[in-house]
């Protein structure tokens, strides 16, 4: 047998953290990443509460959004162009847009699909090389050139933090949000009111970024794992 399913409890801590924070916990949605279990932790999860899930492999991707339509899929993996076609017949939320070419064929393939795609821009805070995203300083103009794609909403920003390193990672969810705010300015009406969310926080970090204004937190291990954190 694997290990157990926490997802209730994490739910739990998400509110407590959310209360904590003066937020109101219906404003963060919790993402349990599946990325390492199979179709019987997806199902115990969902028969927890949970309702949306992230993937960051195509193929796994596909079988287990095909498994449990019920739910919602996110993708938070790196995009290659040769998967987009099974990414966006899958996918709710695309995390993890930082290339316009990336942009671009996603908007042709949605279009193709009668979709349109809601995606988040990949912003690298951090500046570590091992991450990726499109450099803070150009994330603005990025997210207008994605918004201008017809079958591409852009939805808002997504970024990792440094991990075991809990005042950088604070320090890097308050820039994302400072980011989203300047790009959000720059939107038109239509387009800027859809433009609210922001991916950030994992297992190790999700509280700085809930109070750092997170509306997804990405949560795997916590979950999903022996280790509750």
């Amino acid at each position: 047998m694997g290990a157990p399913v926490r997802y209730s409890l994490v739910a739990e801590e998400v509110t407590a953290a959310c209360r904590q924070a003066g937020r109101d916990p219906d404003e963060v949605r919790l993402v349990a990443v599946s990325k390492t279990v199979g179709e019987g932790a997806v199902s115990a999860a969902l028969a927890q509460g949970a309702r949306d899930f992230a993937e960051n492999r195509p193929d796994q991707l596909v079988a287990k959004a095909t498994a449990f339509p019920e739910a919602r899929w996110h993708f938070i993996g790196n995009i290659q162009s040769r998967r987009i076609r099974d990414i966006v017949a899958h996918a709710s939320l695309v995390h993890s847009l930082h290339e316009l070419r990336h942009g671009e064929r996603i908007d042709a393939v949605a279009a193709q699909l009668s979709k349109v795609q809601d995606v988040l821009v990949e912003v690298n805070v951090s500046g570590e090389q091992s991450k990726s995203g499109v450099a803070p300083a150009d994330a603005a103009a990025f997210v207008a050139a994605c918004a201008a794609l017809p079958h591409v909403r852009v939805r808002g920003l997504m970024t990792m933090a440094p991990q075991g390193d809990l005042e950088a990672a604070r320090g890097c969810f308050q820039g994302l949000a400072q980011l989203a705010d300047e790009a959000r300015r720059r939107l038109p009406g239509e387009q800027a009111a859809a433009f609210g969310e922001l991916s950030m926080g994992m297992s190790g970090d999700w509280r700085q970024a809930i109070a750092a204004g997170a509306t997804m937190v990405r949560i795997g291990r916590a979950i999903f794992s022996d280790t509750f954190e």
